[in-house]
């Protein structure tokens, strides 16, 4: 009796077996493209980004190059934290049939994190973030949900009291038969960084020297530049600080032996300092007390001079979907002599024209008034051409405008590392 049961439920099985596995026969693709074709279109904005990584891991959804082809605008934008790492902000935007759902995640690496842990962790941020977009889709039915225990909230202790320490030199060396170059360059730095204090101390050091041979006429060039700040900023609001510098610097470009610097500040801005990686407006006033010691006579009969001046800089930082601005104009100017001025603006827009069309226009322009260290004399042609002194200038201007277009395929799921990025350098002619 036992044998005949367990015959006839063999049997059944395998009775139920044979549809599915002629299912199976007649349709041998299995519905894991159908479903792709039916995963939401994302697009990933993110500067830095290890976007071969991201597809690799991510594959239950479709990447697309350009905006206006996605359901899901991924916008990341990151800033530094105080302990030398730097917080990623993900903000999922919802577009299409997806539109209203939006969501904001962040992630905080450390300053000690290798290029893999940290393209990990936003990774982990990225799948979080995707999740209310798939889960109305099908592929929610293949996705599983795990939870992880959270570790219950402790007081930090923090034994170096939230200071980081950072020291940083090269030597760098170059030459051929007619020049040889040789440089030097130091940098040490402590930071305290809490949401109501900001501190800021450094010291810099660079020393370049370059000796050129040509047709018996030997040239050497020496500059050295020497510069400590200290930064504290105190918050008040969200929408205001408090703060100053304290700076001493040596520049053999600008004639300075040593300027001493003390500038008190306050900040305003207009939109909450929460929302910093996506936009500001920053409205900075400072007031200056300097006393410069010169290396040679000024042009103004100076060895030495105490000066007052104030300034105002405006600055303005937008991040959004259709693409990025920033822009600052800095006015300033000298009590004793207010003709003794300066006016720099600078700016950036990458905006996305059209579809597969982004327009980079980058310029800068000073107008320059206050160049009290000039050395009185002409310079000679080998510190022009080596740039080697400051020269008497009104303005000051650089600027670039750029045109990128791409089209064809708007999919970019496909991660092939074959030859990496390297272009063939051939000498020979074809």
């Amino acid at each position: 009796m036992k044998r005949s049961r367990i015959l006839f439920f063999l049997l059944v099985w395998i009775c139920c077996s044979l549809p599915t596995a002629q299912l199976m026969a007649d349709n041998p693709k299995t519905n894991v493209d159908e479903l792709k074709e039916a995963a939401p279109k994302v697009f990933l904005d993110c500067r830095g980004c290890d976007r071969d990584f991201f597809r690799k891991e991510i594959t239950y959804i479709n990447y697309v190059r350009d905006r206006k082809d996605a359901d899901i605008h991924v916008l990341v934008t990151d800033q530094s934290t105080g302990s030398g790492g730097r917080e990623y902000t993900f903000a999922f935007i919802g577009l299409n049939e997806y539109t209203g759902l939006e969501n904001s995640l962040t992630y905080s690496s450390g300053p000690n994190d290798t290029r893999d842990e940290t393209r990990k962790g936003q990774v982990e941020v990225m799948k979080r973030g995707l999740f209310p977009y798939v889960v109305k889709t099908p592929i929610a039915n293949y996705i599983y949900l795990s939870f992880r225990e959270k570790l219950k909230p402790t007081s930090v202790k923090d034994p170096w009291n939230f200071w980081v320490f950072s020291i940083s030199g090269d030597i760098r060396l170059s030459g051929e038969s007619s020049r040889s170059s040789r440089s030097l360059n130091v940098n040490v730095s402590a930071n305290r960084v809490t949401p109501d204090w900001k501190i800021r101390l450094g010291l810099s050091g660079d020393f370049d020297k370059r000796i050129y041979d040509y047709e018996d006429e030997y040239i050497e060039s020496i500059s050295e530049e020497k510069n400590a700040t200290s930064m504290v900023v105190k918050s008040i609001s969200d929408h205001w600080s408090v703060g100053g510098w304290v700076e001493a610097e040596a520049n053999t470009y600008s004639n300075l032996d040593l300027l001493f610097t003390v500038a008190p500040a306050l900040e305003y801005n207009l939109w909450p300092y929460s929302e910093s990686t996506r936009r500001q407006l920053l409205f900075l006033y400072k007031i200056g007390y300097n006393r410069a010691n010169y290396t040679e006579e000024t042009i103004y009969n100076k060895m030495s001079e105490t000066l007052f001046n104030q300034s105002l800089t405006v600055t303005l930082s937008l991040r959004e979907p259709w693409g990025n601005i920033s822009a600052s104009i800095d006015g300033s100017h000298y009590f004793h002599d207010i003709k003794k001025n300066r006016l720099q603006m600078n700016g950036n827009l990458d905006i996305r024209v059209l579809k597969g069309l982004s327009v980079d226009i980058w310029g800068r322009y000073d107008l320059v008034h206050d160049q009290l260290s000039l050395p009185i004399g002409d310079a000679s042609l080998d510190e022009v051409l080596l740039a080697r002194k400051e020269l008497l200038t009104a303005y000051d201007y650089s600027i670039s405008v750029g045109l990128r277009y791409t089209f064809g395929s708007v999919y970019s799921n496909v991660v092939n590392p074959r030859f990496g990025r390297t272009r063939y350098r051939g000498r020979g002619r074809f």
